[in-house]
Formats: C-alpha cells, structure tokens, sequence
C-alpha cells in the first residue's frame, strides 16, 4: 500500500471474532505491528452485541453465504464512518487477504459502504495474485504473526471445531 503512495492507518473494528481471548490476541498483532512500522492505530469497540443482532437468524449459513456480507456490512459501515470523519479519501480491507473469504464479496460489500460518503472511496485491490498471497504468508512468518485457523466469528469456530480442526 505504501508503494502506491497510501499513508496507512489501522482501525480495528472486528465485534466478530470470538471468543473474546482471541479478540485480543488479534488486537494485539495489529498493535505491535503497527507500534513496529510507525503507523497509527486506532481501536473501534467490541459491539458484540450488534454484531449477534446482524447475523441473527444465519447462524447455519456457510462461510462466504449472508451471515458475511452482513458481517462485512456491519464492519465497513463502522470503518467508512471513521474514514471519513477523519478525512481519509481511500479505505480498504486485510479480508480479501484471507483464503476463508471470497473477493469480490468483501470489495463489494467494502464499496457499497464507501457510497454513503462523498470523496470516500473503497480500494478493490486482489491481494493473492502475482505471488503477493504466498509474500504475505512469508511477511506473517518474518514478524512472527499469530496464525487463526478460523475467520473469528462463533459460528466459524464451531463449524471449524465440527470438521475435526483445532
């Protein structure tokens, strides 16, 4: 991002990830990283209960299925907010990163929240083509990154737990 001239902040809101143990050891990763690299960091609130009231009724939705978008929603809305009442033009997303998602889910989801602020844009950028996926596997080793094994949210968790994983 900074090679395309992007000043970075990051801003934590994730009232998804569950348990709340590891909520913080998430929390934690981001902070340490960006304390490391001179980046601001800002911490949205756990609002758990906001999240629950979205994904209620989509607790057996597959991963990628409503219970994300709405998830992505509920996330997006918040960060857009926090865009632009701080004056950023541009915000994305570390989701399209993950295996667990689907792209053009998360970049949708990531500009139709962008469309309720004027000037605010949503970078679309696919971040597993040309090598960049297996680079951020091995920036993730280089800084000794904690490695989730599940998107965060509960439902993720049990379904990963039901398939034998741990």
């Amino acid at each position: 991002m900074r090679s395309a001239g992007l000043e970075l902040t990051i801003f934590f809101y994730n009232p998804n990830i569950h348990p709340r143990r590891e909520y913080e050891i998430r929390k934690e990763e981001n902070i340490r990283y960006a304390q490391v690299h001179g980046i601001p960091f800002f911490d949205g609130d756990y609002d758990v209960k906001e999240w629950f009231e979205r994904a209620k009724d989509l607790e057996h939705e597959p991963e990628r299925g409503e219970r994300c978008s709405r998830c992505f929603d509920l996330r997006f809305e918040r960060t857009a907010l926090f865009a632009y009442e701080n004056d950023f033009t541009v915000f994305t997303s570390s989701l399209g990163f993950s295996r667990w998602k689907d792209l053009r889910q998360v970049n949708e989801r990531g500009e139709h929240a962008a469309l309720h602020y004027p000037g605010l844009s949503y970078w679309t950028h696919n971040w597993r083509k040309n090598g960049r996926q297996q680079r951020g596997i091995e920036i993730s080793r280089e800084e000794d990154f904690y490695r989730q094994i599940y998107c965060g949210c509960v439902y993720s968790l049990r379904d990963m737990r039901a398939r034998g994983a741990s």
